[in-house]
């Protein structure tokens, strides 16, 4: 089934025959929890609930969560370690985070004696899809969490992940856009020099089209890209956004979430399992499509 929306997204989660374990880091966080009952309704998942049994089991009961799991720990690194100890042992096919630090969190996941990568070379890269109301599809960005400032290979990788997600998600040889703030290579620039290079690297990048360097509006707006003469499949149809660095992919993210009224969903790849990284803010629709973007790529491992 090919992707094309969020209500695709959760339809497909709820047909996945396996459905995955979660297991969810200190699970004392009620937009979480909010997030995982709805989950747990639609049998999406099964959760595996971390953290100060006595304050789980008296959300659950608010929440009128029965189908799931309660692990006792002592503290966030208890937490955590019970997490890794699941998914080593195949119990859990997710994770996600609760209520604990970001940095805390990645940190067990990069752990190498932790075992949680998916090989020597990975390098975490998180994507986030998107549906907006003014664009015809799903989309994803990245990266706009994890890695600061990427060099040419690192950005290669945050490709790959994320062409590997959406392949996953149906959307077969996904149009790559890499973003810049202009649509020619620029040696002053040094994320057009870097987007040329990853154009020309497409045949080792594969399963995907790239383009770049491209601006924001001639990847995402058809009508712009014929006014400016800009030629490309990419133009006007991406289906991946790569931004250059963590604070342009921040404020993008964020500007589409605030001002343009994006749904979002995120998971961060490179990993063994699907990670669940939403900020402790986020709205429980956020977490919950989330949720259902993990399911759908661990049920497929």
């Amino acid at each position: 089934m090919k992707i094309t929306c969020f209500e695709d997204l959760r339809d497909q989660a709820k047909k996945m025959e396996t459905k995955p374990v979660v297991a969810v880091v200190e699970a004392c966080d009620l937009t979480t929890m909010n997030a995982i009952a709805d989950a747990v309704r639609d049998e999406i998942i099964h959760p595996m609930l971390i953290g100060d049994a006595g304050k789980i089991e008296k959300m659950t009961a608010e929440l009128g969560l029965t189908k799931c799991d309660i692990i006792q720990a002592e503290n966030a690194e208890q937490s955590l370690q019970q997490a890794v100890r699941l998914i080593n042992k195949g119990q859990a096919q997710a994770v996600m985070k609760g209520n604990i630090e970001s940095k805390d969190f990645l940190k067990a996941i990069v752990n190498k004696e932790n075992n949680l990568l998916a090989g020597e070379q990975t390098l975490l890269s998180l994507a986030g899809l998107f549906e907006v109301p003014r664009y015809h599809k799903i989309f994803a960005i990245s990266d706009m969490v994890i890695n600061t400032y990427p060099d040419l290979n690192s950005k290669k990788i945050i490709i790959q992940n994320a062409v590997k997600m959406l392949n996953a998600l149906g959307i077969g040889n996904p149009k790559v856009a890499v973003l810049a703030a202009v649509d020619k290579l620029n040696p002053k620039m040094p994320e057009t020099v870097d987007a040329a290079e990853l154009k020309k690297m497409n045949n080792e990048i594969q399963n995907c089209v790239i383009e770049g360097p491209i601006s924001f509006d001639l990847a995402t707006n058809a009508q712009a890209a014929e006014i400016k003469g800009y030629q490309s499949p990419v133009a006007g149809d991406a289906d991946l956004l790569i931004v250059p660095d963590i604070t342009s992919g921040n404020m993008l993210a964020k500007c589409l979430t605030g001002f343009a009224g994006a749904k979002t969903a995120g998971t961060v790849l490179g990993a063994k399992v699907p990670v669940i990284l939403t900020s402790r803010s986020a709205e429980p629709s956020d977490k919950y499509y989330s949720i259902a973007l993990a399911a759908c790529l661990g049920g497929l491992r």
